[in-house]
């Protein structure tokens, strides 16, 4: 099956900084699902629910692809469909896009910190400038950071991201973070990623899975103007939280969530459903996790 997306070098200048969760997206990075993720299962480090039909994941990916060019957004694919990491898929987590560059991250899962280097080396052939490296004893993920504004950075301490992770990327970010406490729930089995239980969907507007959502975090929006849709808890294990800004307002969202997307569409939004059983709640990463933006303006 071809899908619409772009392999391969963009000539320079290539257009970069993703200070936001819901500016207009406009260059996204994405990793299809290869032979390691069809191969998940068999580690029980990974935590994949259950074993992979890897065709059904691949159709899935191209289904997110094909949406995300629908509405406009440009569109590159990473390219290491052979790369050992079953976790790459999710693509959010290993490196972050400032305006200013590029940052590797050091995730704290052990079998996912040789992601980075793929992705510092996508952004480093195309101009993107390197701003530097998260090294030990520094670990976080992607998934622990979101921008609340472009000069606020929310970062979770959770069990993938600890405090010199998060000092670390501050000091090449030039921001101070913010830093929340994310509850340990159920353990690494079933880990908590900050952006597990909140996604910006406008300036104004965030979806929040309340059970778990930082009491600190909660005062923050308040004190910010920013409204709350809350996630009920039947849909928070079918990525119901995990939400997708593609501009202000229009958002992609996991199939199989029907109150959350009552709940948006009640509250404005232009809602994509897409499916993600098999590459998304398998592996316990949404729209969101699979999708790296490049630019946001």
């Amino acid at each position: 099956m071809t899908t619409p997306r772009e392999v391969g070098a963009t000539p320079a200048p290539f257009p970069y900084g993703a200070t936001s969760m819901t500016a207009p997206l406009r260059t996204a990075l994405v990793q299809r699902p290869g032979a390691a993720f069809g191969r998940a299962f068999d580690d029980p480090a990974t935590g994949f629910l259950h074993p992979v039909d890897l065709p059904a994941a691949q159709r899935e990916h191209d289904s997110l692809v094909a949406e995300l060019v629908r509405l406009g957004v440009v569109v590159h694919d990473l390219g290491a469909g052979d790369a050992p990491y079953p976790d790459l898929v999710y693509l959010f987590d290993p490196l972050l896009v400032t305006d200013r560059g590029s940052i590797a991250l050091r995730s704290g899962k052990p079998g996912r910190q040789g992601e980075a280097a793929l992705v510092e080396a996508w952004t480093a052939a195309r101009g993107i400038p390197v701003l530097g490296h998260v090294e030990e004893p520094g670990t976080i993920d992607g998934g622990d950071t979101f921008w609340l504004r472009r000069d606020l950075l929310c970062t979770g301490r959770t069990l993938r991201t600890n405090d010199a992770g998060i000092a670390r990327l501050g000091n090449l970010a030039r921001v101070a973070p913010r830093v929340f406490d994310v509850p340990y729930w159920r353990g690494p089995a079933e880990l908590v990623h900050l952006l597990s239980v909140i996604s910006p969907v406008a300036d104004d507007l965030a979806v929040v899975f309340e059970p778990l959502l930082p009491a600190g975090l909660w005062t923050l929006l308040a004190d910010l103007g920013v409204r709350t849709i809350a996630v009920p808890e039947d849909e928070y294990a079918s990525l119901g939280c995990n939400v997708l800004a593609v501009r202000p307002g229009v958002c992609i969202v996991a199939e199989g969530n029907p109150a959350t997307r009552r709940r948006l569409e009640a509250a404005g939004c232009e809602v994509h459903p897409v499916p993600l059983d098999e590459v998304g709640r398998n592996g316990s990463g949404g729209p969101t996790c699979l999708v790296r933006p490049i630019l946001r303006t």
